[in-house]
């Protein structure tokens, strides 16, 4: 384990690309500062109690660096990308698109609303961040953070002002901005970044989402509502026009589409079988799954609601104590059913990253009610926990050494 003095000295070796990056000479004074605060032991990882640890009598000069200035974050999350990219990217990585929420007493702060929180499992007063995380081999680590700003706030010209949010943000729902985040990110790092997107229901049930993952050329495993409409993948459309009487507004289709709920209790009870997916630390990781191929009903909206079969797609039904799961992937049709468990089950990998980040970092303490605050303390934290993985990862490999340089027929 790194003392105080090696983890100082590596983190400014690491962190020197980020300066680089941030050009300015007070930025590049205060950014380093202000990451080794929320790294180095605290209870509260606020901008008034770090300066008191790491540069007494200078709190409103920190306030002003990450709180009330108007720097932009993108080349610290380019830098960010390609340093994640080195350590967790490439083949075997993943994606994963989620929100986490960060609860809030007043209602001053920028985007705070009366919403879903999930630290505290119901409705309450909260900030939600729309949060990309990049994984491998379980290992975590997030590489975007957008508040999502609701739609009181980005018409509300008197809040927007005093929140200082910038004027080309308006209202966007949740999944339109992972689509722009994962279009930042693809951009930077191409097609062999990583091997797809996973996300829950609250993405996956927005087909808009999902076409726009296929336009993007992605793979892409997402939890959908038992409610989701689909079709039998021999499905047949006519599209051929009437021989008599007036035009056909709609191709026809030779079946009424079923939800993925009726769909999976078609398949029967023994359509459910045991899947392993890799080796926990107590032993064997099992589930019940079944799964069919199905056309989503995600086609253009026709007369009455219908919509017309999509694209084919994996339909899975996961089987818990008291409930089930269900979830759509564009896979291909020879994706093995423990492959599609275990992109399934790698998606909490970020949520783990999500209460390291608050729990270790502080992610939910800041204390600024600006646009511009919030985003500068979410990418410093995310630069703060790519350090910290960096470090395990580095530990991790050299502890290994000895084991495979002692192992039976090593070099």
């Amino acid at each position: 384990m790194l003392g105080t003095r090696d983890w100082e000295t590596e983190l400014d070796r690491w962190f020197a690309p980020f300066n680089e990056a941030l050009e300015h000479k007070v930025r590049k004074k205060w950014a380093p500062i202000y990451v080794r605060g929320l790294i180095a032991p605290g209870e509260r990882k606020s901008i008034v109690p770090i300066a008191e640890r790491m540069a007494a009598g200078d709190a409103p000069q920190l306030h002003h660096f990450v709180g009330a200035s108007r720097w932009d974050t993108a080349p610290l999350e380019e830098v960010l990308i390609d340093k994640v990219s080195g350590l967790v990217g490439g083949r075997g990585s993943h994606l994963i698109v989620d929100d986490t929420a960060l609860p809030k007493k007043g209602t001053e702060s920028v985007g705070v609303a009366h919403q879903y929180c999930g630290a505290l499992g119901k409705q309450a007063n909260c900030q939600s961040l729309v949060s990309l995380t990049w994984a491998r081999d379980e290992v975590p680590i997030p590489v975007g953070l957008r508040l999502y700003l609701p739609r009181e706030w980005a018409e509300s010209d008197a809040r927007r002002r005093k929140a200082h949010v910038p004027q080309e943000i308006g209202f966007r729902p949740k999944w339109q901005i992972a689509l722009d985040e994962l279009r930042r990110i693809k951009q930077r790092v191409g097609d062999e970044g990583f091997d797809d997107l996973l996300g829950d229901a609250g993405y996956g049930m927005v087909a808009e989402f999902r076409r726009g993952l296929d336009e993007l050329g992605l793979r892409w495993v997402l939890g959908v509502l038992s409610t989701q409409n689909v079709y039998p993948v021999e499905v047949h459309i006519d599209g051929s026009p009437n021989a008599r009487g007036r035009p056909r507004k709609y191709p026809r289709v030779d079946t009424v589409p079923c939800s993925a709920k009726e769909k999976v209790e078609s398949l029967g009870p023994k359509a459910f079988r045991t899947v392993t997916w890799r080796q926990g630390t107590k032993g064997p990781l099992r589930a019940r799954f079944a799964v069919v191929r199905v056309r989503v009903a995600d086609g253009p909206r026709q007369s009455r609601g219908v919509h017309p079969p999509g694209n084919e797609a994996w339909l899975v039904c996961e089987q818990r104590p008291n409930e089930r799961k269900y979830y759509l992937s564009n896979y291909p049709p020879q994706t093995s059913l423990r492959q599609l468990a275990s992109l399934i089950k790698a998606r909490w990998s970020c949520e783990q990253a999500h209460q390291q980040m608050k729990e270790e970092l502080g992610l939910d303490h800041f204390e600024g009610r600006s646009w511009h605050g919030l985003h500068h303390h979410a990418v410093l934290t995310m630069i703060s926990f790519a350090f910290l993985q960096h470090v395990r990862l580095r530990e991790n490999k050299t502890e290994a050494q000895p084991a495979r340089r002692h192992a039976p027929g090593g070099a």
